[in-house]
């Protein structure tokens, strides 16, 4: 038996496949604390809106769970180093949650710590990490704000939330083992700001400005929702991209047609500003939105948003 032979073993893909099985549904039914330190609002407007399912292989989706098998090893580590650790919350037994905006947005901490060896008598909100060996170094040298801002506004909002001042975030080298903390101090501005673009984002009507116009920008190209932003794909057919509902501030989803969400039904309609580039509104109705499109077809989105979605998503 060759190389090839070796990798090529049916173990491995089925390995793969049973992680891709797992997968539930794609969507979170919030906006998440952890993605509202990314640069772009549209692209969080679009999860939030549940305009596509990004799609991960099941390689990706195991890397995933080594991060969360990772987050019991540091628990563990804490606890034996003399530190108390609480990793869920006593009163539900389920991870410790916030949540503002109504409950339209939310964060999950990965703890809340006390006894470190650095700060005995203050308790710290907790963040765990892995990491490849180029991002582990870049962290070493930068810190957590500089090297991943993404991370570091996680940790403001999971800390402002928690009513702490305090976060300790602790990260693992994947290729060697070698671990990084670091204590965060709360920047309250910050974390309000932060507050501020989630509560803009959840109760937007139409989606944020673009990044860039040019499909071809870099942070562009990797996002996942490039299909919707910048490509010819229409989003996907379900009431958070229907122009009938809307987000309610007591967590809820309104429906003018129904009075609260039904799931897709025959009154889908389709929010006109996220149709794909090109698109142009003829004609506009609460009933009715008709489009002319980039190749110059008349398209009715008349309650047929179905029949439109599976026609034009090959």
């Amino acid at each position: 038996m060759n190389i090839e032979q070796f990798n090529d073993l049916k173990t491995v893909t089925a390995i793969y496949d049973w992680h891709k099985s797992k997968r539930k549904d794609a969507h979170r039914p919030h906006l998440g604390g952890s993605q509202i330190g990314n640069d772009c609002s549209r692209a969080l407007w679009y999860q939030f809106r549940h305009a596509w399912s990004p799609t991960f292989d099941g390689r990706v989706l195991r890397l995933f769970e080594t991060g969360d098998l990772a987050e019991d090893r540091f628990v563990r580590e804490l606890r034996a180093i003399g530190c108390t650790v609480w990793e869920v919350d006593p009163d539900t037994g389920k991870q410790i949650r916030f949540t503002a905006c109504g409950g339209h947005f939310a964060l999950s901490l990965d703890g809340v710590v006390e006894g470190l060896p650095d700060a005995p008598k203050t308790p710290h909100t907790l963040e765990f990490k892995t990491m490849n060996d180029k991002n582990f170094r870049a962290l070493k040298n930068l810190g957590v704000q500089k090297s991943k801002p993404i991370y570091w506004a996680q940790c403001q909002i999971g800390m402002h939330l928690a009513g702490l001042d305090r976060c300790l975030f602790m990260a693992v080298n994947k290729n060697d083992d070698t671990l990084y903390a670091e204590r965060i101090h709360l920047d309250l501005a910050e974390a309000l700001a932060l507050v501020a673009k989630a509560d803009g984002i959840v109760f937007a009507d139409v989606p944020p400005t673009r990044m860039n116009d040019d499909p071809s920008f870099w942070l562009c190209k990797f996002c996942s929702y490039w299909a919707v932003c910048h490509g010819c794909k229409i989003p996907e057919v379900n009431c958070r991209t229907c122009a009938n509902s809307t987000p309610e501030r007591d967590g809820e989803w309104s429906c003018t047609k129904h009075g609260k969400a039904l799931g897709v039904c025959t009154d889908h309609l389709f929010i006109p500003p996220m149709m794909p580039k090109g698109w142009e509104v003829l004609d506009a109705s609460p009933d009715r939105v008709v489009y002319h499109d980039e190749e110059g077809e008349v398209i009715a989105n008349e309650g047929n948003s179905e029949a439109l979605f599976e026609g034009r998503q090959q």
